[in-house]
């Protein structure tokens, strides 16, 4: 966008499009972009979203679908730089049954299109987002998972980076390593990566680092707003979400025996309220290994 707005490249309309898309006024953003959408691929990704998202118009999905996939199988040479992306997006919307109707399969496809190992214009989001893909039960493959995350975290991907942490942490599609575990979770928890900073909470406690884990699981808890931090950090709100009960349980823990921080009750039931609160299933499985004194 910035080489073709250098060269002059760019039509009026879709200056004048842009111009209003980033100022929020949808309306005038999506008139002008229709004024070229037969003749300019770029004003068409535009509008891909826009009926997508519903800015600007109601919102229709299929409409949306419809423009990325003329993007993507265009064989002009001016809709080449935005195939990784319609890709993976349409990837998005097969997983979600958004527009298209769901298929895991389609959405596999459609991400290793735009995930194209070995291309430095790849998308390094679709790359992440196959690394979590073969970690699930459907699909599951976790040397596949592991292979993608390292693509993406040496791309520069946060959650990637998290990722790979645990899956040397406990042997998940690579040969356990503990020094390459904490070297992965300790640079994405810097970068912010609260899932990241979470395993870091309970690696610590279990190794009896009891001041260490209460410090960390205090400043992982400080925030919450984990749709914030989820924009913030490009990192999946669910894996936010768990990574904040995750510290608050542990944080409880301390709390409550007083290990690594002054006793205090009425915080550690606070904190056992708020993991309770923000992932069930993380506090049950948390409160059951209490119980069983394995943590």
């Amino acid at each position: 966008l910035v080489r073709r707005a250098a060269d002059g490249d760019l039509p009026a309309p879709f200056l004048e499009g842009q111009k209003y898309y980033e100022q929020g006024l949808y309306e005038e953003a999506l008139m002008q972009f229709k004024k070229i959408e037969d003749t300019d691929f770029q004003a068409m990704y535009q509008l891909s979203v826009m009926y997508y998202d519903g800015l600007g118009t109601e919102k229709d999905p299929e409409k949306g679908v419809e423009y990325m996939n003329k993007i993507l199988n265009s064989d002009s040479p001016k809709a080449r730089h935005l195939k990784v992306a319609a890709a993976y997006n349409l990837g998005r919307a097969y997983y979600e049954g958004c527009g298209v109707k769901h298929s895991i399969k389609e959405a596999e496809r459609l991400w290793l299109i735009a995930a194209d190992h070995g291309n430095p214009k790849a998308s390094v989001k679709a790359q992440s987002t196959l690394g979590m893909l073969y970690s699930m039960p459907i699909l599951e493959d976790l040397k596949k998972a592991f292979f993608w995350h390292s693509e993406a975290c040496n791309n520069g991907n946060l959650e990637s980076q998290g990722a790979l942490g645990i899956m040397y942490l406990y042997g998940k599609g690579i040969r356990q390593n503990t020094k390459a575990a904490l070297e992965c979770l300790r640079k994405a928890a810097e970068r912010g990566n609260i899932y990241a900073q979470a395993h870091l909470v309970e690696y610590y406690y279990t190794k009896k680092f009891y001041s260490k884990a209460a410090a960390l699981a205090k400043r992982t808890t400080g925030d919450n707003d984990i749709n914030m931090l989820a924009k913030k950090t490009d990192c999946h709100p669910t894996y936010v979400t768990k990574g904040v009960a995750m510290a608050a349980f542990y944080l409880a823990r301390c709390l409550q025996l007083g290990r690594g921080i002054k006793q205090d009750q009425d915080g550690a039931e606070k904190y056992y309220s708020k993991a309770c609160q923000l992932d069930p299933a993380v506090a049950s499985d948390l409160e059951l290994a209490a119980n069983l004194e394995r943590i």
